[in-house]
């Protein structure tokens, strides 16, 4: 089991290590090493999901490792309560960025293996603390830095851990 411990409370996943092996691995390796210690949900939208994984407080992007190889193919759908890589329109960008569907969102599936129908990997799922998801989901948003959708109270990701 992974936990995100965020300043709203915790989220316990369970990662999909059978459908989507090397993604798995990678947040793994990432939460091993501490990346996501103090990092923030960066991207808000409610009907669809919360991002984080990636920035600090101030906005800032920290650097990461290189790109994985996207397995939305053999990935579970993007519904309510999965969590999935997030990436640029690049199939094969995603790197530590992560975000939490608040609904089923079925257009983020894989379709074809090209740009527009690559989809986003779902790599896991939230087993305990959805309502702290859809608290996060309710925070008010502005504009910061050359970002929209921030939220305009901090919502911190203390430490992501395995347990």
């Amino acid at each position: 089991m992974i936990i995100i411990k965020t300043s709203k409370g915790d989220i316990q996943l369970q990662l999909h290590d059978e459908n989507a092996p090397t993604t798995a691995e990678n947040f793994r390796a990432y939460l091993r090493d501490g990346f996501y210690n103090g990092t923030i949900f960066h991207r808000v939208i409610p009907g669809f999901m919360i991002q984080g994984g990636g920035m600090t407080s101030d906005m800032s992007q920290k650097a990461t490792r290189e790109n994985i190889k996207n397995e939305a193919k053999t990935a579970k759908p993007n519904k309510r309560g999965t969590i999935s890589m997030a990436r640029t329109s690049d199939p094969h960008s995603a790197t530590a960025q992560f975000f939490i569907n608040v609904v089923d969102n079925s257009f983020l599936n894989f379709t074809a293996e090209n740009a527009q129908g690559f989809g986003y990997c779902v790599f896991g799922e939230v087993v305990e603390g959805m309502e702290i998801v859809d608290e996060i989901a309710k925070v008010a948003t502005g504009n910061q830095k050359g970002h929209s959708d921030v939220p305009l109270e901090e919502v911190l990701i203390h430490e992501i851990c395995e347990v």
